[in-house]
């Protein structure tokens, strides 16, 4: 077995690695991969950069594996869960492998909600369901819902949905939930007008925050879809709350997003969680790499 020549590699995804320059997308993943590249090796560690499927590197060579932008990973799930068992037994992952496992798939939502942690009011739906999407809807009670897969990123098949169109969407449901675990809920109102709040945690502590909103019209705040970032400085409880939310994790995250929305009562709730490939604005921030850097000088070090 080779000895590791590596101390830490950065996992992206194909797209990524070699680029064509000029789009501002693609400029702000290498900008952060060259932030926290820098902190690292500053920090006398050994780096590399590659795709998570790239057939030429031999993963015994690094001793830890970290994700930054593995984008494709939901668009390729068979093949990266595969991947994942296999490259476990050859290197260590960040976050490790039982996180990441977890923190994939949105039932980790039902595992925080058991953990006193509050989320949108939310229906988890299982391949083989008998009902129709309307049932479902119906049953609930709820004006409008949202729907979306529980494996996926980047907005994939989700649907802000009420009585006026859940049957234009009747086709679609069959054909995902026919493959696909879905979830269904409550849409959250406050979301139009006070947007996502973000907060990132490097090693514990949070790091910096931004206030995702959405474009005029449309309820996603993702850049994928016109939404729009801007500078956030949390609150004590906003903080507390991203805090909770990791305590009630498997296992503490080095490096970890938290968003967070203000539900239709006003309160903050966990849209979602992200240990596995969050985007965590560094270029908003550049000093928030030196806390994960830290971390992981301690795991290789120790």
């Amino acid at each position: 077995m080779p000895m590791s020549k590596y101390d830490i590699t950065l996992l992206t995804d194909a797209r990524y690695v070699h680029p064509k320059p000029g789009d501002w997308y693609v400029e702000n993943i290498l900008l952060e991969d060259a932030l926290l590249r820098a902190a690292l090796e500053a920090r006398g560690l050994s780096v590399y950069r590659t795709n998570w499927d790239d057939p030429n590197f031999d993963w015994r060579e690094t001793r830890y594996a970290l994700f930054r932008t593995t984008w494709d990973y939901f668009d390729r799930f068979p093949q990266f869960s595969k991947w994942l068992d296999a490259t476990a037994a050859l290197t260590q992952f960040i976050n490790p492998l039982p996180l990441i496992r977890w923190n994939m798939d949105k039932h980790y939502l039902r595992d925080l909600a058991a953990q006193g942690i509050l989320i949108p009011a939310t229906q988890f739906i299982e391949p083989g369901e008998s009902r129709s999407l309307t049932e479902i809807a119906q049953a609930t009670g709820w004006d409008e819902y949202v729907l979306k897969p529980a494996i996926s990123g980047a907005g994939r098949h989700t649907y802000r949905l009420s009585a006026r169109n859940v049957q234009a969407h009747e086709d679609i449901f069959q054909k995902l939930i026919a493959q696909e675990s879905m979830l269904l809920q409550a849409f959250q109102h406050n979301v139009l007008h006070k947007g996502e709040l973000t907060l990132m945690m490097m090693n514990g502590q949070y790091t910096h925050a931004v206030l995702k909103k959405a474009k005029e019209g449309d309820f996603r705040v993702q850049d994928d879809f016109g939404g729009v970032a801007h500078d956030h400085t949390p609150t004590a409880a906003e903080i507390q709350f991203a805090e909770q939310v990791l305590r009630a994790c498997p296992s503490m995250p080095l490096y970890a997003r938290v968003d967070m929305i203000w539900d239709n009562e006003g309160r903050l709730c966990v849209s979602e969680l992200e240990a596995i490939e969050p985007e965590l604005w560094f270029r908003r921030c550049p000093s928030a790499v030196e806390p994960l850097a830290d971390g992981l000088l301690q795991l290789v070090r120790g």
